[in-house]
């Protein structure tokens, strides 16, 4: 008898968490947002910004914050910006920051199977306007460690691996830097050129239409390996 209850009692907790992680999320995004946003945000040309959508999430002004498809798989900029925002760096008081401790704890724990991070990208995506998740994105992407500091931003990026501002880095350039933010330090400048090689060929043989992303999940864009053509050396 126990048994047939179980999978329903499963259901019942699992609804009853993601229900009070989404009331949580939206009584929390103001102090959150507050406590995390960086000093400056940052706004891309027309073309970084379809260079980054193209890359990172390609649905992103069609989705309500939580989206599947190739390329990418679950990951979108919203949920990215709800994991920064809710669960690392964002921070809140009292029982709010009581129960931000427990859905880190439970995120950190469980990250693969955990769709608390999801529902509280609904809520980000519901709060705050696409332009202004793209300008935060911008501003707080983990961009790796340079000469042992942490790179937030592509803007940071551009100063610290190219020498120059990001308004004025050349398209193949603003490609190399894209191709790091799905493992910053992996595919490092200076730690680990050959693979930040191969990625930026693979993304810009993708923005010219010369192969596709193998299936949902291939954001290692392997329907685009061994072509080499457009992307230069930072």
């Amino acid at each position: 008898m126990r048994k047939r209850w179980l999978p329903g009692y499963v259901l019942a907790v699992a609804i009853v968490y993601l229900l009070s992680a989404a009331a949580w999320a939206w009584a929390s995004f103001d102090d959150a947002i507050a406590s995390f946003k960086p000093l400056e945000t940052i706004q891309l040309s027309k073309r970084q910004t379809a260079i980054l959508l193209r890359v990172e999430d390609p649905a992103f002004y069609e989705h309500a914050g939580v989206s599947i498809g190739a390329g990418h798989g679950v990951a979108t900029i919203s949920s990215a910006l709800a994991r920064d925002v809710f669960l690392l760096h964002g921070e809140v008081d009292g029982l709010r920051g009581a129960l931000q401790g427990f859905y880190r704890g439970v995120f950190n724990c469980c990250k693969r199977i955990d769709l608390g991070r999801d529902v509280m990208a609904l809520v980000l995506d519901a709060r705050m306007s696409k332009q202004a998740q793209l300008a935060l994105y911008g501003a707080s992407v983990y961009m790796g460690t340079h000469r042992g500091r942490q790179i937030a931003g592509l803007d940071e990026a551009a100063r610290s691996y190219l020498g120059k501002p990001l308004a004025t880095v050349t398209e193949q350039e603003f490609i190399r830097l894209v191709a790091m933010i799905k493992a910053p330090n992996h595919y490092h400048p200076s730690r680990n050129p050959a693979a930040l090689d191969e990625r930026a060929a693979r993304i810009a043989a993708l923005l010219a239409g010369r192969c596709a992303p193998d299936g949902w999940f291939d954001s290692e864009f392997a329907g685009c390996a061994g072509q080499r053509r457009g992307a230069e050396a930072i």
